[in-house]
């Protein structure tokens, strides 16, 4: 029975998670997600109660992985860490989650939405359940980086998670090449936004 709910539940989160990437939170009807999914309205509304909590579910099930590899890294910077160190345990990790093949593409547009949409909910679950992770990188940046007056870090720190959005979508105009492997394309674009974000974090 339990295997049989895990399955069903899995299942509208996929399905859940594609419509949201495609048609946007306000577009993806639960209709849709049923009917893709292949179970009734009454399971969305026993494994998640609500629309909302459905968004809420297909985010968690994927930040919190994210974050948790996050947080890793940051424990195995060591006593004093570079801030190339503190940017690679920032970027790696979501690079990595974008490329993985188990629907990663599709949750970088899923979050691609969430940043057009302005959905002041998602805005507020985020902020309380994942804000704890970006403080921690902020304070070491502030560590690393003493001549930033706090909000000026902040910025920064908003436009590189902005750019690693945009490197994580893999939209750009480098495309992988040829005999190029997903992981060494993946690697070429974190050592680039590393080195691109450190010289923008430092600048006077």
């Amino acid at each position: 029975m339990a295997s049989s709910q895990f399955s069903t539940k899995q299942r509208i989160l996929e399905a859940a998670e594609t419509l949201f990437a495609r048609h946007g939170f306000a577009g993806a009807s639960l209709r849709q997600v049923t009917s893709a999914a292949n179970v009734n309205l009454a399971a969305v509304n026993y494994h998640f109660g609500s629309k909302d909590k459905l968004i809420e579910e297909v985010f968690r099930r994927r930040l919190d992985e994210l974050n948790k590899r996050r947080l890793l890294a940051l424990d195995q910077l060591g006593e004093a860490p570079t801030l190339e160190d503190a940017l690679a345990a920032f970027i790696r990790p979501a690079l990595e989650l974008a490329r993985e093949g188990d629907g990663g593409g599709a949750f970088v547009r899923v979050l691609a939405r969430a940043y057009a949409e302005h959905n002041d909910q998602l805005r507020k679950f985020l902020s309380e359940n994942y804000g704890h992770v970006l403080k921690q990188f902020a304070k070491i940046f502030a560590t690393l980086l003493p001549h930033l007056p706090r909000e000026e870090l902040y910025w920064r720190i908003d436009i590189v998670a902005g750019a690693l959005t945009y490197a994580m979508a893999d939209f750009g105009i480098i495309q992988r090449r040829e005999g190029v492997t997903e992981q060494q394309h993946r690697e070429q674009a974190a050592e680039h936004l590393i080195r691109f974000a450190a010289a923008g974090l430092r600048a006077e």
